[in-house]
């Protein structure tokens, strides 16, 4: 009788220990997954009306889900989830943006802002917070930016080198990664985050990494200047060097030194040295001192919306406007002289005219729509985030295995609230503006910590 031999099946299934792996990486995977999902198509749903906030994005998409998953998990575990610093803190900006919209004079079209102020400022920012088991997720996330801004970087400079970026003086030369002409704000802000990251590892490299992490890091924070640079965003750089300054402050005067020495050599080496736009640079560098005695016409525009917004406030100073209310007010509060919308045109996209339906600076537009109530629970609220996290920055062992994690948020936190005075949530980036501030909560939150380095003991 003939024997059967049988042949060993395929084994497609993965092995017990990618198992593990992947088990002890699912609860961060969605905030990695809302990060790398930026470069995806700007919106799925876009309203005819701007000012309604109609656009969802993937990683819109993808931060619901991240919020989703958290409440299942919280709800599944039956137990307190905050403590009560992290629930009063987070809590207090959710009563304020209620309370602007029940007292706003159109809640309907409030409403929307309420759900992506809730969203930008407290759900994912608390999603985060819950999600993250330790400094292994914490450095996950942190790297999805970091990759994210490699990415757009690349593309930025690739932009600028083959005039296929946005319009700048009549060029196709700004840099905007995947985010278009429209956002032409969002690679900077992209960059300006990989940077800061990407210092902070390169000043204080995470325990048990190779040698050449340090150099390979620091080579990341000063390749990403070059996009920074050709992206033309002046908040961007005053934010950048401001809170690259901070960081460098943080990990001790004498490395200090050593690395700013050598990221100026690197800059001088790669922007100067290489001729990349320097004219123009120096123009866009010239005009940040020319705020008061020459402005250009973006610097009236933006002077004009600020005392707009101010005006609102003193009209309506408990409650403002209302969430989404700047766009119905501007004109009766603007002066002739402001422009109804700013020119914009190339990256793939003809010449349009962009409504400016904000004051670019997020201190105001909280001040206008939201009054002092709205204003005092979302900025204290901020102030207590950098409070914590440097107290717990400077009880963390300054060399210690937590070093790398506090320098990173504090960073990131200190470049948001600089940058805050020039721009505000608007655009694709307001899911990373949540991710950060979910990184921030970490460190400076975390449930059961009493120092920066228990606070990261796994």
């Amino acid at each position: 009788m003939a024997t059967v031999s049988h042949t060993p099946a395929v084994a497609w299934w993965p092995s017990s220990r990618v198992r593990e792996r992947l088990a002890a990486l699912w609860p961060v995977l969605p905030a990695v997954a809302t990060v790398l999902l930026l470069s995806g198509p700007i919106a799925l749903v876009d309203t005819a009306d701007a000012s309604a906030a109609g656009r969802i994005t993937l990683a819109d998409v993808a931060s619901a889900l991240l919020v989703v998953y958290c409440a299942v998990r919280v709800l599944r575990a039956r137990s307190r989830p905050l403590s009560w610093p992290a629930a009063v803190i987070l809590a207090a900006p959710a009563g304020a943006f209620a309370v602007a919209t029940v007292a706003s004079s159109d809640p309907a079209a409030s409403l929307t802002g309420f759900i992506r102020y809730l969203q930008v400022f407290v759900l994912v920012p608390a999603a985060l917070l819950l999600l993250l088991r330790g400094r292994r997720d914490f450095r996950l996330v942190a790297g999805s930016v970091l990759l994210l801004a490699l990415v757009q970087g690349a593309i930025g400079v690739q932009q600028y080198l083959t005039g296929t970026g946005a319009s700048y003086q009549g060029q196709d030369i700004r840099a905007v990664g995947t985010f278009g002409a429209v956002h032409v704000m969002s690679m900077a802000t992209v960059v300006s985050h990989g940077v800061i990251i990407a210092l902070s590892l390169g000043l204080a490299p995470p325990a048990g990494s190779p040698r050449w992490f340090r150099p390979a890091a620091l080579g990341c924070a000063a390749a990403l200047l070059v996009p920074l640079t050709l992206s033309f965003s002046r908040g961007a750089w005053i934010a950048t060097a401001v809170a690259g300054t901070a960081v460098l402050l943080l990990a001790g005067l004498r490395l200090a030194l050593r690395t700013f020495t050598v990221l100026m050599a690197a800059i001088v080496v790669l922007v100067g040295g290489a001729g990349v736009g320097s004219d123009l640079i120096g123009q866009r560098l010239s005009s940040i001192t020319q705020v008061t005695a020459a402005p250009d016409r973006s610097v009236t525009d933006r002077y004009a919306m600020w005392a707009a917004a101010v005006s609102m406030w003193r009209d309506h100073p408990a409650t403002g406007v209302g969430l989404k209310g700047f766009p119905a007010h501007r004109d009766g509060h603007a002066s002739v002289g402001l422009s109804s919308a700013s020119d914009t045109a190339g990256a793939g996209m003809e010449f349009q005219r962009e409504p400016l339906l904000s004051p670019h600076n997020m201190y105001l537009l909280v001040l206008s729509e939201q009054g002092l109530i709205g204003v005092t629970a979302l900025v204290g609220g901020w102030a207590a985030l950098l409070a914590c996290g440097l107290r717990r920055l400077a009880t963390a062992r300054p060399r210690g295995p937590a070093a790398d994690c506090g320098l990173i948020a504090a960073g990131l936190l200190i470049w948001q609230l600089v940058d805050f005075g020039y721009t505000d949530i608007g655009g694709p980036t307001s899911v990373l503006t949540a991710v950060v501030f979910g990184l921030v909560a970490w460190w400076a939150l975390r449930p059961g910590a009493r120092t920066g380095d228990e606070a990261v003991a796994r």
